[in-house]
């Protein structure tokens, strides 16, 4: 990717080609108060620099564009995807810019900032209910199967079960990250849902340096830190939680759990705390799997403390623009009970100025 050089009115503009040239190379900024007294030096991967404000616009752009090259998808061709709200913006930015239309299944649990989102970027959405069953026919899995169905020469991404969302992320985060770190990096932490941001950039990491431990972020009500310990599914693990793009109610293809040294779970509360002491601490925005991820690491550190040697890498998902109605909105807060007397009290209240 590089700016490209053109002439326009006797001068020479530089200039990006379309927006999806700004996909990836997103910048790691050293955390410097939230985890001031921990040992270790603590470093997060900033996705919300990407175009579409998440990690997720690179597997939209890896997979659109290999489906182009082996002529699966077409000139006025469908895209089909289901998503908690970053895929989908993802996906309808690059169906957009290709000129393919959009059709997305969303889970209820998805904040009404991310449907707004989605619909703004001209795609069709089917809000879908959550707390279903993942074979129900309600759910946005069957919904996107069944659409797929109905609509001739559509594509269906299916990124759960996708090989490339992995290949995606081993041939940029990981890279990206090895560098930038200048293979220093000792430890990674990053949330797990479909499983591709940590498995592909857990895979091109340990191709590097085997001894880099890899630490996947899970939600109580899923699923996947039961099975990566057992190798079963347990269906007694699943209920519902709040927390978006983290966890799943079933096993992602997606995910290899053997780069995965070991999973923490983290609660709803916690993770919505952590994201906005974020905000107030180190002056990023990050959404609520940012939150998941600091929230994860107070933990780690609690467990088997970090050395004052470690390099951990934080991967700080997507942006808290997102997350307005949800995790940084004071009513929400409340209605979840999780505004307690002490956020309370440290809330500035707004004044209207008559």
């Amino acid at each position: 990717m590089q700016l490209t050089l053109f002439s326009c009115n006797c001068f020479n503009i530089s200039s990006f080609d379309n927006i999806l040239e700004l996909v990836g190379n997103t910048p790691l900024v050293k955390l410097n108060t939230i985890t001031k007294t921990f040992p270790g030096t603590y470093i997060a991967k900033l996705e919300a620099f990407n175009p579409g404000h998440s990690s997720k616009d690179r597997i939209a752009l890896h997979i659109v564009e290999q489906a182009e090259k082996k002529g699966i998808l077409k000139p006025g061709d469908t895209i089909i995807e289901t998503t908690s709200g970053n895929t989908g913006f993802s996906i309808a930015m690059v169906s957009m810019i290709k000129g393919y239309d959009c059709v997305l299944a969303v889970s209820s649990k998805s904040s009404p900032d991310k449907i707004d989102m989605l619909k703004s970027m001209g795609a069709k959405v089917y809000v879908c209910p959550a707390n279903v069953k993942a074979d129900d026919p309600r759910s946005y899995y069957e919904v996107a199967k069944r659409i797929h169905k109905e609509i001739k020469g559509s594509v269906y991404i299916n990124q759960y079960f996708n090989v490339l969302n992995t290949e995606a992320h081993f041939k940029t985060t990981g890279p990206e990250i090895w560098n930038q770190t200048a293979g220093k990096i000792t430890h990674l932490v990053a949330c797990s849902g479909t499983g591709g941001t940590i498995s592909g950039t857990a895979q091109f990491l340990k191709s590097q340096n085997p001894e880099i431990k890899v630490i996947g972020v899970d939600a109580y009500g899923s699923v996947l830190k039961k099975y990566h310990e057992t190798r079963e599914f347990d269906s007694n693990e699943i209920y519902p939680y709040r927390i978006e793009g983290l966890g799943k109610n079933l096993i992602p293809t997606a995910t290899d759990f053997d780069v995965i040294d070991e999973f923490i779970k983290v609660t709803d509360e916690d993770s919505a705390h952590a994201a906005r002491e974020l905000a107030q601490t180190e002056g990023i925005f990050g959404g609520y799997t940012s939150g998941a991820v600091v929230q994860a690491v107070k933990l780690l550190q609690e467990q088997y403390l970090f050395k004052d040697s470690d390099m951990i890498v934080l991967i700080f998902p997507d942006h808290g623009s997102r997350y307005m109605s949800k995790v940084f909105n004071d009513q929400w807060m409340e209605d979840q009970g999780f505004m307690d007397k002490k956020l309370k009290l440290s809330a500035k209240a707004i004044e209207i100025v008559k």
